[in-house]
């Protein structure tokens, strides 16, 4: 009598195994721990409270539009260290051209220049890594001093200061701004951009033959060239995406506030980082979810604005940030290792 015997592949796997293979189940347990922390020991000061819902929400949502992108380039098996240099040099670049005492540019010309630019950076970023071998870390942070440096000595040739300001009166005659500091439904737009970048990115990555080539260029690069993956296409593709996250977010800033300084978007490249690690991305590439960023990128705002309505000193940000990094690393590992064993 023979036996009949069920086909691994058809296996059927249990809810708790397709939980174990999405990179963001990590992130989803940390959202749910700092949340719960803060709502106990700052809901009483405003916390649970619409508007402090919509402070922590806007600081995700620049955040989040940058982790996305930033994301995106982890898995493809590289690092943009001067993004948020780029911010800085978008929104000043944005602000000279539009002013009129300088450039005197519909604010909407004036994006579509800073964008193009800010693309010309980021091809060269993908361009120069590719080209030289050296490893995208040290590349991006060389682009990160020059950038900051530039802008700093450029801004204060053209303005004889490090801020651009008096941009009211130009920004209420665009149409344009209102698509990036307007509201709707209760939510400011940059929660909207946060929300449409995740899900178009997200959906690009999984639902897409680019999103496997980005897969396959941070997981195995030479294995990917071998079936015909178009890494030097896919990665340079992703450092120009940085930059133009970084160019979205520089717009948010100018037309919200109306000016520009130098200094803007110091730091961001690491909170983006850390928001993508924090949402399941390994930094060996190869693995992650630009859901799981976004999801980071809300744990990050929650932590810096619930310490505000707590009225523990901000200083401890950084300090609560390190440990979820390195607490958020060791979990990914694990995780990673239980769906390796979750797919035999």
């Amino acid at each position: 009598m023979a036996v009949r015997t069920q086909d691994e592949r058809l296996r059927p796997i249990s809810l708790w195994q397709r939980l174990l293979l999405r990179p963001e189940l990590g992130s989803i347990a940390g959202l749910v721990v700092v949340f719960g922390f803060f709502a106990i020991a700052a809901g009483g000061s405003g916390f649970l409270t619409w508007a402090g819902t919509r402070n922590y929400l806007e600081v995700a949502a620049q955040l989040g539009i940058l982790a996305a992108a930033v994301a995106l380039l982890m898995i493809g098996g590289e690092f943009d260290l001067s993004v948020g240099s780029m911010i800085g040099v978008a929104a000043v670049m944005m602000a000279i051209l539009s002013h009129p005492d300088y450039g005197g540019l519909p604010i909407s010309l004036s994006l579509v220049i800073t964008l193009g630019f800010a693309l010309l950076i980021g091809y060269f970023n993908g361009w120069l890594v590719l080209r030289t071998g050296l490893p995208s870390f040290i590349v991006t942070l060389a682009m990160m001093f020059i950038l900051s440096g530039a802008n700093i000595g450029f801004t204060k040739l053209i303005t004889k200061l490090t801020i651009v300001s008096g941009l009211g009166d130009s920004l209420a005659k665009d149409p344009l701004s209102f698509l990036f500091t307007g509201a709707f439904l209760g939510l400011p737009a940059a929660v909207w951009w946060w929300l449409g970048v995740t899900l178009v990115l997200s959906w690009v990555l999984l639902r897409t033959p680019f999103g496997n080539w980005i897969f396959g260029a941070g997981g195995d690069p030479t294995a990917a060239r071998n079936v015909g993956v178009p890494v030097r296409r896919v990665k340079i593709t992703l450092f120009m995406l940085t930059a133009a996250a970084a160019t979205v977010v520089a717009a948010i800033q100018v037309m919200g506030l109306g000016s520009a300084n130098v200094l803007q978007g110091m730091g961001k490249e690491l909170e983006a980082v850390a928001a993508s690690v924090i949402g399941g991305c390994l930094l060996s590439g190869g693995y992650g979810s630009v859901i799981g960023a976004g999801i980071g990128a809300l744990i990050l705002a929650i932590v810096q604005q619930g310490i505000v309505y707590t009225n523990i000193d901000l200083d401890w940000f950084k300090v609560m940030v390190g440990g979820m990094i390195l607490g958020a690393v060791i979990l990914n590992n694990y995780l990673r290792k239980l769906s390796m064993q979750v797919r035999r």
